[in-house]
């Protein structure tokens, strides 16, 4: 049978927002059976066919679509452009008409009206989206097979491949046909891309059912009747989809159900290009790092928050992994790699005798206020610095809000921790040996716990005093170098400053990315660690040792913290040469191997922004930090100063008046702590 007109819908299993939303049921039939029934009703479509992926989670709706008696081709997943021309081209239609799976009110009068419309006006290309006039849901594009066929072969871009139609659209001949109705209900919203669309199709279908021929007039009328049938989606833009990148999909949906989208706040998008941030990564390697869409960006921001001084994916500290779960991660007995890693680490720093192990710099830092505490028998704590997000730290906040603002992140609120422990945990300002001194002479302090240093360099004698007081008032000096560790010198930072603590707390770059995290200390101290209860079944577990002792093994014959101390001293002094040329006023903070700096202006969180915006379209991970790694050769810190040069002239340019507004394409990131919505 010759066909002149073929109707392919494009369907799957798959969605990013919606999973199986295709096969969701109403009055006991799957959407793409409503959509299927309704598609065949139209009468210049001589025949269907679904296009869906080949790949095993689409078997079942593969399944229900022979049972309806209909034709499936099975294709690639991405390359849509592909799926559709291998589908078409086993009927050589004159026309194809493109229907995607999540339209079941899609209106077989509508299909017709567009198709007969299109053939009179002799084009390649029509559809009633140029601009939409109906309700989003009954969206129908049609074209030549000819101009199909040409996309297949010319389309390269990956945007052109998902998408099917955008690369016929802009080689078309001749004008494309669009029709429009009289009255634009573009923002009527009756397609399925959310769980919040399902609630509104649903009232639809069960307003009319068991008749599916209503028509998109019919339901018209039903919204002037029932507009409370039509409210649960109304926030959703039209498109809104097409407008998105997987992970930005996923992300709606992960703040669904996980409080806040995810477990780490410095992950989050809206700390960087909110609506635009890549979110998730497929794969990592080196400082290269690869979104859902298969898009690579070189990562010049915080590589794995501070995790891979190696680089992402080290080839030996994962030989080193894979080796460990062959072998077993976990058992009734211990793993012996724990005790090499201790016996290392206490090598590393020779003022230490003791080590216990945890997965997370949080857990390590409770851990050690615990023993500190059980040491000295006293509760009171002097804090400089970030600490994680246990009660013991965040009660600093319970007499005011604003006291843990001085220490990276403003604005944590103490919500959920007693308000017993008030006054337990005292701030004292980095630098600020007198406050210090004034806490030590006004309370019991059983331990200072603090960072060696984060955003500046110790004042001249500054830590030789808190290491002095420490001692003679018997208080326990612990160095937090969760963040600071490895990254200067072969351990802790405090041993380029010559002084010890009592204990220090190791995380972040000991495994390369695997989680272990260690407290160190000498053995008073450490020994009171049986005198309370730590324990933890997940602290035993084998990857995070093996990979300890790997990462320790590499750094150590590398000398990767000379490597990523280098690479970020030549990063600072570029941003400042940059800054001159521009005549911007730049401050800049952090150690070495971690610079981060700060445009002194009212806008700049804007320009923070603006930097992640534009960066991220030539190809980077970026921000206003760096946390080099040893993957960051010269060729690739070259090519990442070529690219932001243009956009410290467009802050230049801000300066001088023009709007920044103008150039952010979505909101401005955050700074510090805020609830997510």
């Amino acid at each position: 049978m010759e066909i002149d007109t073929l109707a392919i819908v494009q369907a799957r299993m798959g969605s990013t927002r919606f999973p199986g939303k295709v096969l969701q049921e109403v009055m006991a039939q799957p959407l793409i059976e409503v959509l299927l029934r309704r598609l065949s009703l139209a009468k210049r479509v001589d025949k269907i066919v679904v296009a869906i992926p080949v790949t095993e989670e689409n078997d079942v709706l593969s399944s229900t679509v022979k049972e309806i008696g209909l034709d499936v081709f099975r294709g690639d997943e991405r390359d849509v452009l592909s799926r559709f021309y291998e589908a078409a081209r086993r009927y050589t239609p004159e026309f194809v008409v493109r229907v995607t799976g999540d339209c079941p009110l899609i209106d077989p009068q509508l299909v017709d009206l567009i198709v007969d419309c299109f053939k009179n006006g002799q084009a390649e290309y029509g559809s009633n989206t140029k601009p939409p006039t109906y309700p989003d849901g009954l969206d129908v594009e049609v074209f030549s097979y000819g101009a199909l066929v040409r996309a297949h072969k010319e389309a390269v871009e990956s945007f052109d491949r998902e998408h099917v139609t955008p690369y016929i659209v802009r080689t078309a001949k001749g004008e494309i046909v669009n029709v429009t109705n009289d009255h634009d209900f573009s923002t009527e919203r009756w397609t399925v891309d959310n769980p919040e669309d399902l609630v509104v199709i649903r009232n639809i279908i069960e307003r009319f059912h068991p008749d599916i021929t209503f028509s998109w007039m019919d339901v018209m009328q039903l919204r002037t009747w029932n507009p409370a049938a039509f409210t649960a989606n109304r926030k959703i833009a039209r498109n809104e989809g097409g407008q998105m990148h997987t992970g930005q999909k996923l992300w709606a949906r992960a703040k669904k159900v996980i409080p806040g989208g995810n477990m780490l706040l410095s992950k989050r998008p809206e700390m960087f290009l909110p609506g635009g941030w890549p979110t998730y990564f497929s794969k990592a390697k080196g400082c290269t790092v690869c979104d859902l869409d298969g898009r690579e960006f070189s990562d010049f921001s915080v590589m794995g928050v501070g995790t891979n001084t190696l680089g992402y994916g080290n080839d030996e500290v994962d030989e080193a992994v894979i080796r460990a779960v062959t072998q077993g991660n976990m058992s009734t007995l211990n793993c012996p790699e724990e005790v090499y890693l201790a016996e290392k680490l206490i090598e590393t720093h020779p003022w230490a005798q003791m080590v216990r192990f945890a997965r997370t710099g949080g857990e390590a830092n409770a851990i050690a206020v615990r023993i500190a505490r059980a040491a000295t028998d006293k509760d009171k704590i002097a804090i400089c610095g970030y600490h994680g997000w246990h009660d013991w730290y965040l009660s600093a906040n319970l007499a005011s809000d604003q006291n843990l603002d001085g220490h990276l992140l403003p604005g944590l609120a103490p919500k959920g921790v007693p308000r017993s422990l008030m006054g337990e945990v005292l701030p004292f300002r980095y630098n600020r040996f007198d406050e210090l001194e004034g806490l030590v002479s006004r309370h019991e302090i059983g331990a200072i716990k603090m960072e060696v240093s984060r955003n500046q360099g110790p004042a001249e004698g500054f830590l030789e005093q808190v290491r002095a007081l420490a001692t003679r008032e018997n208080i326990v000096l612990i160095f937090d170098e969760c963040t600071s560790g490895f990254r200067t010198t072969f351990g802790g930072l405090h041993k380029a400053y010559g002084i010890n603590p009592d204990m220090a707390i190791f995380g972040k770059a000991l495994g390369n990315g695997y989680a272990i995290t260690s407290v160190i200390g000498i053995e008073p101290v450490m020994t009171v660690a049986q005198d309370t209860f730590i324990s933890s079944t997940f602290w035993t577990e084998r990857i995070g040792s093996a990979a300890g002792l790997k990462t320790l093994e590499v750094m150590e014959r590398e000398k990767s913290w000379e490597t990523i101390t280098k690479i970020g001293e030549d990063v600072t002094r570029r941003w400042r040469i940059l800054a001159e040329n521009y005549g911007l006023p730049i401050r800049f903070s952090g150690i070495s191997s971690l610079p981060g700096f700060i445009i002194e202006s009212a806008d700049w969180l804007q320009y923070k922004t603006l930097i992640s915006q534009e960066m991220l379209k030539r190809g980077f991970l970026a921000s206003n930090v760096l946390y080099a790694s040893i993957a960051h050769n010269a060729e690739l810190v070259d090519w990442y100063f070529e690219n932001l040069q243009p956009i410290f002239a467009q802050i230049k340019d801000c300066e001088d008046g023009r709007e920044i507004a103008s150039l952010l394409e979505g909101e401005p990131c955050h700074s510090g702590f805020r609830r997510l919505n």
